[in-house]
């Protein structure tokens, strides 16, 4: 069939005004109006352009026969580690300073005026500067599985250094209440020990792996130390030990050090011519909620001044700290202690029962609950003289107070605050209030405030500030 150029124009015309609507919906409100005049056998523009729109891309032209296909781009490379910080780094300097005041309200009744049964907080209604510590360490990275080594330094000045000397080394380098004496100065290690967790070695002068509570006052929950701490356990030691991390639940302990509170030396170090020993484990279960250490140390401990077949008979101290954390807020604590003199047949036993809850992120709320027994009267005792502690342990004569045997107990409670919002040079600072009854439940002696109770009560509390 023949069509005359008059009707093929009809028709696009016809075309045209169909698509025109739907094209008036899609073009910009701000598009111009456009006069379109159809001429014969022409398309109208925005038929073309729509009829554009719906027609399919043409293919990428295939490559020539035999032309090098083009190149993928690569990914991008993984960033490159961080470079490890140099050792240097991991030096830290750190002072850290303790004052606080017990206060008895009960007269002593003797010249002394010292609370009996407590050691650091013995001088009753008196503040004391406890602990002005110094520390400059380079501590080990637990997360390095490599070999790694590291350093601490420890020094003390205050009223607490007058027990924590280690002897022949700065015993009577300050008279008087404030005594200076080193704490640590010691080199760490970690051996990595194929399938294992390796092995962390540390070797000089350090504070007695034994025990919950410790020498740094910010590392207790108490400004008072129990009876296990005062008069049970070892506070430092002279030589060397390991924790072998067998598994992530089993490490064992093993050690050998001069003894207790001692440096090296028949008679100049130390107060006997005998090593010491230390063994033990500690056990990581529930996911790490719940752990138990358990150490003993044992070797000759009697100074020869005193008794002079000293290295013959072993003291064997015995203690384990079982820890349980219940919740994010509540964690219980049992420690129990037994030491042994075979020399003197003594025996020293307790058990102690802490709990904590954290009230908030500023408060934590403590208590504490202790039985100790000494059958023969030989751990509690208590020496006046700022340098009995040191006389004592060289078995030089001095003024010692104590009973034929007892048994003790106490009862703590109070809280550690941490307040918020202060400046950066306060942010370490802690405050301890405690209240603290101690009652007999046996002996032939009345021992508390002037050896004419058996129940003392003390309110006490200390401040912590750490830089």
């Amino acid at each position: 069939m023949t069509l005359s150029r008059r009707t093929c124009a009809a028709a696009a015309a016809l075309v045209a005004a169909a698509v025109s609507p739907a094209l008036a919906q899609t073009a910009p409100d701000t598009a111009p109006e456009t006069n379109v005049s159809l001429l014969p056998g022409s398309t109208p523009p925005a038929l073309s352009n729509l009829l554009a729109q719906a027609a399919p891309a043409a293919p990428a032209p295939a490559p020539a026969p035999g032309a090098a296909p083009a190149p993928v781009a690569a990914p991008a490379a993984p960033a490159a580690p961080a470079a490890p910080a140099p050792w240097v780094a991991g030096i830290k300097f750190n002072a850290q300073f303790e004052a606080g005041i017990s206060i008895n309200p009960f007269p002593q009744g003797n010249k002394y005026n010292l609370n009996f049964g407590q050691l650091y907080t013995d001088h009753e209604n008196q503040p004391m500067l406890n602990q002005a510590l110094f520390t400059v360490q380079r501590a080990l990275d637990p997360k390095n599985p490599d070999f790694d080594i590291g350093f601490k330094l420890q020094a003390m000045y205050g009223t607490d250094a007058r027990y924590t000397h280690y002897l022949g080394e700065f015993n009577y380098f300050l008279g008087g209440e404030y005594q200076f004496s080193i704490i640590e100065a010691n080199v760490t290690a970690h051996v990595p020990v194929p399938a294992t967790g390796g092995i962390d070695l540390k070797i000089g002068q350090y504070p007695t792996p034994l025990g919950y509570e410790v020498i740094d006052a910010s590392g207790n929950p108490f400004y008072s130390h129990s009876y296990i701490f005062n008069f049970n356990l070892p506070l430092v030691h002279t030589g060397g030990y390991g924790v072998f991390h067998v598994t992530p639940m089993v490490d064992l302990y093993g050690g050998v050090d001069s003894g207790e509170n001692t440096t090296i030396g028949g008679g100049v170090g130390d107060n006997n011519s005998s090593p010491a020993y230390l063994a033990g484990f500690n056990l990581t279960l529930l996911d790490g909620n719940l752990t138990a250490l358990v150490l003993t140390h044992f070797g000759p401990e009697n100074p020869v001044l005193a008794v002079p077949k000293a290295n013959c008979c072993f003291r064997w101290e015995n203690d384990a700290v079982i820890t349980y954390k219940y919740n994010d807020k509540t964690t219980f604590t049992t420690e129990a202690s037994w030491t042994r003199d075979n020399f003197f047949q003594a025996n020293g036993i307790g058990v102690a029962q802490y709990v904590s809850y954290t009230l908030n992120d500023n408060v934590t709320l403590n208590g504490r609950a202790e039985v100790y027994r000494d059958d023969k009267g030989f751990f509690v005792t208590q020496t006046p003289a700022n340098e009995g502690p040191v006389l004592t342990a060289w078995g030089l004569p001095t003024t010692t107070l104590s009973v034929p045997q007892g048994w003790y107990s106490e009862y703590t409670a109070g809280l550690t605050w941490k307040p918020s919002g202060l400046p950066g040079w306060l942010a370490g600072l802690m405050v301890r209030p405690e209240a603290r009854l101690d009652a007999q439940l046996g002996g032939p002696t009345a021992v508390y405030n002037g050896f004419k109770d058996r129940v003392s009560f003390t309110l006490a509390s200390d401040v912590i500030v750490q830089f």
